[in-house]
């Protein structure tokens, strides 16, 4: 209610008719107000400081570890990093030693490319991140309460501009660096190149942080899109020269580009610093909804890995994209029945055409492997490819799995539903097995690793191990916590839990196993056969009790009916129900 208002209110209830109002007395009772007005006085200012120190009082003082657990585990947790340190340390000197004395083309260009691209993919992905997170967020409680009250948000924001900075500098420079020193590269280009993926991932958030302030997401986008096509392009030449279909003789050493590199770490540092600085200025105009949503997109992330359900992670961002766009023109169907359904996933694919970029993508990895002489692990190694590309064309099959009220809806059985969706996706798999197949056969080496038929018979059955890969791995039920534990060292948890970290794996393993140990096509393509109908038609142990447990019933209401039709038998009347 505003002032005004309720200068109103006060001067109508003073301005009233005197014989209006009631002679107090003793015996007159002042009628219950139901409302209240609040003072109109100024809110009292609240320091920053405190109320951060509020908070980490909050937090201490509810601390559910004792001293010792926390020395245990601070000393598991160092002992496990100074374990993993040594090996990473000992890897990196042996593979130090071995790439010394190679100094051909094809290894030249591996040590200058391949870090370049590992940088190149860091820029992509911490723009990626920034974009989906924040990167400044806050918490659904913290946007409720904390951001409405009468104090600086900047202040309150700073520390969280911190961590992602922080972040973006720190994991760039640890993966680059470990990569260029794999190469055998010198120590000079070592520290060059981490020192340069570090500055201009830090300049990336950094940019993104102001952009966040001005409530923009157009020039990330497209600078997305420019970083991941860049990493692209130098991934295949690297391909192209390690399979002799490029030439390398105008790739430089790492030694002459070094200067260079030097002046990329110093651009970016300069970028980070003036982009940082304009965004600790504009802190205080982010508006809380974008605060409020990178948080609760973290705490469901967490929730979902804690489950170590990564299919909820992706069905959580797809929820996101489809929030943000907001709407979408409808198209009318064709068909009727099952193939209504597979026409519904034919326009989706329309409708979402980025899905291809990650289908092409995989098509990539057939071919570097076979550039790099590892044609007898390249069917394990294409049909995991092909299984995270696969995945977003199983949509409608994702919801038909996870929503057994629409599945039971519709008139077709669950084998028919499955099969349907299998179709689209089907498809796809085919174009890519006939594009994939000269990489089968082994075009970059001098002799061909296998026949035309050979070739082609080996890429249908990767093409089939990753989309059979891809429906496990999207039909995959929940963990089930109400079943029997497993004892671990982490406590108890589920059976289903720990089989989730390698479900669409083992199907993959276990259609190419034949391949990869050289037993003839025909043994894959049986156990694929034998995949495809279990992933097809499921065994569900509770559809199966549900339906005895019918049965039970209906043979029990058969036998009441029985005895109640017999003669001499007394009929039951009921009692009257109120």
């Amino acid at each position: 209610m505003s002032k005004k208002s309720r200068k109103l209110i006060r001067s109508g209830a003073t301005s009233a008719p005197a014989e209006a109002q009631p002679t107090p007395t003793e015996e007159t009772v002042e009628p219950a107000r139901s409302f209240y007005f609040l003072p109109a006085t100024e809110p009292l200012p609240v320091a920053e400081a405190d109320l951060h120190q509020l908070m980490k009082l909050w937090r201490h003082g509810r601390a559910t570890r004792t001293i010792g657990q926390v020395i245990s585990d601070g000393y598991v947790a160092l002992f496990s990093v100074l374990l993993v340190s040594a090996m990473i340390i000992s890897t990196v000197i042996n593979a130090q030693q071995g790439m010394t004395g190679c100094s051909t083309q094809a290894c030249d260009t591996g040590r200058l490319l391949v870090p370049s691209a590992v940088a190149l993919a860091g820029f992509a992905l911490a723009v990626a991140v920034s974009r989906l997170f924040g990167p400044v967020l806050a918490s659904a409680a913290e946007g409720s309460w904390l951001m409405e009250a009468p104090i600086s948000r900047s202040r309150l924001l700073r520390g969280r501009l911190v961590i992602p900075l922080i972040a973006a500098l720190v994991v760039p420079v640890l993966v680059t660096g470990l990569v260029a020193a794999l190469s055998g590269m010198e120590w000079a280009s070592v520290a060059a190149w981490a020192a340069a993926a570090g500055a201009g991932a830090l300049a990336m958030v950094a940019f993104a942080a102001n952009e966040q302030t001005h409530d923009r997401d157009t020039v990330l986008a497209v600078l997305q899109g420019v970083w991941t096509a860049a990493a692209l392009a130098v991934g295949l030449v690297v391909i192209s020269v390690a399979a002799g279909w490029l030439s390398a003789s105008w790739i430089t050493t790492a030694t002459t580009v070094r200067p260079v590199v030097y002046a990329l770490v110093v651009a970016g540092l300069a970028l980070a610093v003036v982009m940082v600085v304009a965004a600790l200025r504009r802190l205080d105009l982010i508006r809380r909804a974008r605060l409020v949503s990178g948080g609760s997109l973290v705490a469901g992330m967490q929730g979902a890995m804690f489950a170590l359900d990564f299919g909820l992670i992706r069905d959580i961002l797809v929820e996101r994209k489809a929030a943000a766009k907001g709407h979408v023109k409808p198209t009318f169907g064709r068909g009727t029945g099952l193939t209504a359904l597979i026409w519904r996933d034919a326009q989706r694919l329309l409708r979402a055409p980025g899905v291809f970029i990650g289908l092409v993508m995989s098509l990539l990895v057939p071919y570097a492997a076979d550039a790099l002489r590892m044609s007898q692990l390249n069917p394990l190694l294409s049909g995991l490819a092909l299984t995270a590309a696969l995945v977003p064309f199983l949509g409608s099959l994702r919801v038909l799995t996870r929503t057994g009220g629409l599945a039971r809806m519709m008139p077709f059985k669950t084998g028919e539903l499955r099969g349907a969706a299998m179709v689209v996706p089907g498809a796809m798999a085919v174009l890519w097995a006939l594009a994939a197949t000269p990489a089968f056969i082994g075009i970059a080496s001098t002799g061909a690793d296998r026949s035309l038929t050979d070739g082609l018979s080996a890429a249908m059955i990767t093409a089939a191990a990753g989309l059979f890969g891809a429906v496990r791995w999207v039909t995959a039920k929940k963990p089930d916590f109400g079943q029997p534990m497993m004892a671990t060292a982490s406590g108890a948890l589920p059976p289903t839990l720990i089989f989730n970290l390698v479900r669409g794996f083992d199907m993959v393993a276990l259609i190419t196993a034949p391949l990869i140990l050289g037993a003839p096509a025909y043994w894959s393509a049986g156990i694929a056969v034998v995949v495809f109908l279990l992933l097809r038609s499921p065994i569900n142990m509770e559809d199966m009790q549900a339906e005895q447990e019918a049965a039970r019933r209906e043979l029990a209401a058969a036998k009441a009916g029985s005895k109640a039709g017999s003669p001499g038998a007394k009929t039951k009347i009921p009692p009257p129900k109120r």
